[in-house]
């Protein structure tokens, strides 16, 4: 199921059942697992690796050089695409600065049509980027984030499990786990829903609203409270510690503040 007038280097190397519409180009040392779908006029740049069932719509660009002045072209690196990820019309997707390095993306996220992800940026599984947003070189997003139309996020910058980010928001601070960001670094409290989504039981919930008080408490960082929080003894389900952790590391150094 190749078009005959699409373009593949003879390096590349093709899994079964793959799909390849008109004008695609693959270049050289891609890899492409077993029934990918590649549509029309999509570019898989060299050195890219698909997991199996990913589909790649019209017109995005998966592994192109980074957006960095000092980025050497001749460097070795590549980006990684998880089974079952949907990228859809105008994505963009750029490879790592490193030698060697990888932006990654897990296996089952849907990235829609015209969203950017910027070098050495990492996702984890079932993540939505919706229409247009824009994910900073060296980004993490965690499991189950949902980051909406047109978000700016800001190099380095962590998007925690779970979390829910509004349209249009600009974030250059780490939204933590479950958090509900807005607006510019502001949060309104825990991604309820999508919690309830996820079939978490109401004890995970109470205790993950226990730790998101504790963290935000009127005086005090939140490193320091996040550290007593945990030394407490009081919080014991891995939810409500992964919330708690996240505040002890990181490379900005600061958190999206409640409203």
């Amino acid at each position: 199921m190749i078009h005959p007038s699409a373009h593949i280097h003879p390096s590349a190397r093709l899994g079964n059942a793959v799909i390849i519409g008109p004008l695609a180009i693959i270049e050289a040392d891609v890899t492409i697992g077993n029934e990918c779908e590649i549509n029309a006029q999509a570019i898989i740049k060299r050195g890219s690796v698909l997991g199996k069932k990913v589909k790649v719509d019209h017109f995005a660009v998966i592994g192109g050089d980074p957006q960095d002045l000092h980025f050497k072209p001749t460097t070795s690196s590549n980006v990684s695409i998880g089974d079952s990820t949907v990228i859809r019309e105008h994505v963009t997707i750029h490879r790592a600065t490193t030698e060697g390095g990888t932006t990654r993306i897990g296996k089952n996220n849907f990235i829609m049509a015209g969203a950017h992800v910027a070098h050495d940026c990492i996702t984890g599984d079932h993540v939505i980027l919706a229409n247009g947003c824009m994910l900073g070189g060296h980004v993490s997003v965690g499991d189950y984030a949902f980051v909406s139309g047109g978000v700016a996020v800001h190099q380095f910058c962590r998007i925690g499990s779970g979390s829910m980010t509004s349209g249009n928001a600009v974030i250059t601070e780490d939204v933590p786990p479950h958090g509900l960001a807005h607006s510019r670094n502001q949060i309104s409290g825990l991604n309820l829903v999508g919690m309830r989504r996820r079939g978490l039981s109401n004890e995970v919930i109470t205790e993950v609203k226990k730790a998101y008080h504790a963290v935000y408490a009127p005086h005090g960082s939140c490193p320091d409270l996040a550290q007593s929080a945990l030394k407490s003894g009081e919080f014991t389900t891995p939810e409500a510690l992964e919330f708690l952790d996240f505040f002890l590391g990181g490379k900005r150094g600061r958190y999206v503040q409640p409203e």
